[in-house]
C-alpha cells in the first residue's frame, strides 16, 4: 500500500518507521526537515507540502498536536483537499474534539474523500513497540481499506463507529487514565507522607481490586522518580481539555474529570508541562508541603 503521513513528532515518526517495517511505500511531510530525516534514511520518500504527500498515495494519515493543526494540514493552502484526489482515504490519528473531527470529516467528504478519526493510546513506548491501541470513527468500507496501515502501528484495532467516534473513544480513555495517573499519585503521596514505604503499599494494592496498568506501570516509573517524558503534562492538559470542552456542548457534569483538568492545569502553570504527565506526584508533593522537585 502506498502511504502518506504527515507529522513525524515524538508519536508520528515511531508509527512511520513501523509503516516502513510493514512493507508499506511511503511519503512523508513534516513542518522540521531534520523530523523528516530519520524516516527517509529507513527509505521514505519527502514531499514538500500534504498536498504532494496526498497525490500518489492510497492513504494519508496527519498525527499532529491539535485541530487546527488537523484542519491546515488536511484542508489549508497546499493541504490534502487541495491535491484534487476523489479516491483517498484521509486518517487523523491526532487527538482533537470530537466536534472537530465531524466537521473536518464532512468538508473532506464534500470533496469525495473519505475520513477516519484514528486516535491511539499507549503512548511513545507503543508508537515504538507497534502496540498502540487505535480507536476508529468512520465508515465501514474506508476502514477495512486503511486496517493494513493500522496493524502495522497498533495491536487493539476498533472501529466504534462513524466520523467522531474514534474521538469520543479518545476523551474517555483521557478519562480513565488522567483521573488514574492523578489517584496513583495521590495514594503514593498519601503513603510516604504516613511515614510508610509507598513501594511495600504500591506492592499490596496490585493484588487486589485497586489494580490497574496505571498502577503496575506508572506507579513503578514514580517510585523510581522517572519523570522523562513519554506523553507530556500539556498534553494531557490539551486532552482533559477537550474533555470539558465535550462536556460543555453536551451539557454533561464529570465532576472528577473537572477537578483532574484543573490539576493538569496547575501542572503547567507550575513550569511541570514538558515532564510526563506522572510528574503530577510532584505538584501533590509541593502541595503537600515537600520539595517535589527530583
Amino acid at each position: 500500500m502506498k502511504i502518506g503521513f504527515i507529522g513525524l513528532g515524538i508519536m508520528g515518526r515511531p508509527m512511520a518507521l513501523n509503516l516502513l517495517h510493514g512493507g508499506h511505500q511511503l511519503t512523508v511531510w513534516a513542518r522540521r526537515a531534520e523530523s523528516m530525516q530519520p524516516v527517509l534514511d529507513a527509505g521514505a520518500d519527502a514531499a514538500a507540502s500534504p498536498a504532494e504527500v496526498a497525490k500518489g498515495v492510497d492513504v494519508v494519515i496527519s498525527m499532529v498536536a491539535d485541530a487546527p493543526d488537523v484542519e491546515q494540514v488536511m484542508l489549508g493552502e497546499r493541504g490534502v483537499a487541495s491535491a484534487g484526489r476523489s479516491d483517498l482515504i484521509a486518517v487523523d490519528m491526532s487527538t482533537i474534539r470530537p466536534a472537530a473531527a465531524r466537521d473536518i470529516g464532512a468538508r473532506l467528504l464534500a470533496q469525495g474523500i473519505d475520513f477516519l478519526d484514528a486516535p491511539v493510546s499507549g503512548g511513545e513506548v507503543g508508537a515504538i513497540a507497534g502496540t498502540l491501541s487505535i480507536m476508529v470513527g468512520g465508515t465501514v468500507s474506508a476502514f477495512d481499506r486503511a486496517r493494513p496501515a493500522f496493524a502495522c502501528m497498533g495491536r487493539n484495532i476498533v472501529h466504534v463507529g462513524d466520523a467522531g467516534a474514534g474521538q469520543v473513544a479518545k476523551a474517555a480513555n483521557q478519562i480513565v487514565t488522567g483521573v488514574g495517573v492523578l489517584t496513583v499519585a495521590e495514594a503514593l503521596n498519601f503513603a510516604a507522607r504516613s511515614g510508610v514505604d509507598p513501594a511495600r503499599v504500591r506492592e499490596a494494592l496490585l493484588g487486589g481490586f485497586a489494580y490497574s496498568k496505571i498502577l503496575e506501570n506508572h506507579g513503578q516509573r514514580m517510585l523510581d522518580r522517572n519523570f522523562k517524558p513519554g506523553f507530556k503534562s500539556w498534553m494531557h492538559q490539551k486532552d482533559m481539555n477537550i474533555v470539558m470542552q465535550s462536556a460543555h456542548e453536551l451539557g454533561l457534569c464529570l465532576p472528577v474529570s473537572a477537578a483532574t483538568a484543573q490539576m493538569y492545569n496547575a501542572m503547567v502553570g507550575s513550569g511541570l508541562g514538558e515532564e510526563d504527565s506522572i510528574a503530577i506526584l510532584k505538584l501533590l508533593e509541593r502541595l503537600s508541603g515537600g520539595e517535589g522537585d527530583t
